[in-house]
């Protein structure tokens, strides 16, 4: 993770899994909801917040497969949602709290795919990749063996 891209998708992604976290709270403590936002299934909503946080894991390490599960979560449980209050809107029959609710589900897809890009197009993605600007030095073998001669020959007596 050395792209800046890359740092700030996975600070979008951990502010909205706060938000989320928050809106499950309000929500479960029998309120409305953090400003009207409601779950649309409080219990499903929890299961995914655990989902997720395993999924933020992987993904800062760089697995594939935390991105695509994401993908799936929160594409299969923001989608329906989004569909819905997009018809409302525009049957024009829509209060506030289906325009935020939209707007959360819109957000909610856009992360994962936006993630599933950046993961696609960054080719080191891997744990440890190679670095031309430092690997003359430590993957040099021919200077390890010069280092350890000179070491071996530096006999200081009292």
């Amino acid at each position: 993770m050395k792209k800046f891209s890359t740092w700030m998708i996975i600070m979008f992604v951990g502010m909205f899994w706060v938000l989320r976290v928050l809106i499950a709270l309000f929500s479960s403590f029998g309120e409305d909801g953090l400003a009207g936002i409601v779950p649309t299934n409080e219990t499903v909503e929890i299961i995914l917040l655990f989902v997720v946080l395993i999924c933020i894991a992987l993904i800062v390490k760089r697995k594939m497969i935390g991105a695509i599960i994401y993908l799936f979560a929160y594409g299969s449980y923001f989608g329906v949602d989004a569909g819905k209050n997009i018809l409302a809107i525009m049957e024009g029959n829509a209060p506030v709290e289906n325009v935020l609710g939209a707007l959360i589900s819109i957000i909610g897809i856009i992360l994962p795919i936006a993630v599933l890009i950046d993961m696609l197009a960054d080719s080191a993605r891997k744990a440890n990749p190679r670095d031309k600007k430092t690997d003359w030095f430590y993957k040099n073998e021919n200077f390890d063996r010069q280092l350890d001669e000179r070491a071996d020959k530096n006999n200081y007596r009292l």
